[in-house]
């Protein structure tokens, strides 16, 4: 990986009749940041920050091919990461904690955005994978038009916590192809508890119906995922993901043709040796329920994981590579 850097303060680079009048409407929402349900507020145009860290220009750990993702996202020449830095909760046990919870990256312009977009393409992935996005989300907005307008034709792909204001998500309309949130919890005090986002049931499933209705089912040819929405769920040690419920939901909401990742990869990590609850890994008995669970009702659209391969999904920022592939 090498980042392209352009010196960049703020949106220094950007002007006039660059963008279309929402293109910047949309930028010009960081001078008083409301991007999630945090709605913090600040200034990030003038280098204020919010509760997540974030300011005036994106920041990017990392970025390459990745084998780790669900077939159809990974395919067989991976998909193309950019791993944005820092993320906008605080979740206790985050496998990307190294980058998750503090600012850890370079700072890239929307034009460095797009010569990242670029490169990746050029290595064959199957889509560009947008890791973490929620904060940069106009940045990034700005980005693929311009990589759009000069030819880049693969998906786009927008891989999130779930912590997003719907209004967000209405304005990535028509750029992205491929949603790919978490919906990690059924209880807002748990919620609260583990990422420090009380709000995270409400605005999660808010969003996710936003999503579904711009994209669709997921679309699969060829073995790849062309567009739509595929939603991942983390079981938590003791049911404290409350993933009964979510299933439930999300028949009822979305239907069982909807793409659903059933994730048995949770490893105690970051803080979460401090409580005692979660600082373990999930048993066969916590998870096979709940596959028994989506084949009753008739779910068709269902990856799942191994328990074994839990620790083959834990990447370490420090190295050149992250992950072990």
């Amino acid at each position: 990986m090498s980042l392209p850097l352009t010196p960049c303060a703020g949106f220094s680079s950007h002007a006039p009749g660059r963008y279309n009048s929402a293109m910047d409407e949309f930028l010009l929402s960081l001078e008083s940041c409301e991007l999630c349900p945090r709605r913090c507020g600040k200034n990030r145009l003038r280098g204020e920050l919010g509760f997540c860290g974030a300011g005036a220009e994106s920041v990017v750990a990392y970025y390459g091919p990745h084998f780790g993702e669900e077939p159809p996202i990974s395919g067989v020449r991976g998909s193309g990461t950019v791993f944005f830095s820092p993320c906008n909760m605080r979740c206790v046990f985050c496998q990307n904690y190294q980058i998750s919870h503090a600012a850890s990256g370079v700072p890239v312009t929307v034009e460095g955005l797009v010569e990242i977009f670029f490169e990746l393409a050029g290595k064959g992935v199957h889509n560009i994978n947008l890791v973490s996005p929620t904060p940069y989300a106009p940045h990034i907005a700005a980005a693929i038009t311009r990589a759009r307008k000069e030819g880049l034709d693969i998906p786009f792909l927008y891989n999130t916590g779930a912590y997003e204001e719907r209004q967000t998500i209405r304005s990535l309309e028509g750029l992205i192809d491929i949603y790919l949130p978490d919906l990690k919890y059924w209880n807002s005090a748990v919620a609260a508890k583990l990422s420090a986002a009380p709000r995270y049931p409400a605005a999660a499933t808010e969003a996710i119906v936003e999503m579904h209705t711009q994209v669709g089912d997921l679309k699969v040819e060829g073995g790849i995922a062309k567009r739509g929405l595929l939603i991942r769920h983390l079981v938590l040690p003791g049911g404290l993901a409350g993933s009964k419920s979510i299933v439930s939901w999300i028949e009822e909401k979305l239907g069982r043709h909807a793409g659903f990742s059933l994730m048995s990869q949770y490893h105690p990590l970051g803080r979460a040796h401090e409580y005692p609850l979660i600082n373990r890994r999930i048993r066969d008995d916590e998870y096979d329920p709940l596959i028994e669970m989506l084949a009753r009702k008739g779910f068709e659209n269902v990856y799942t994981q191994e328990l074994e391969s839990a620790e083959s999904y834990l990447p370490d920022f420090e190295r050149e590579r992250p992950f072990q592939e």
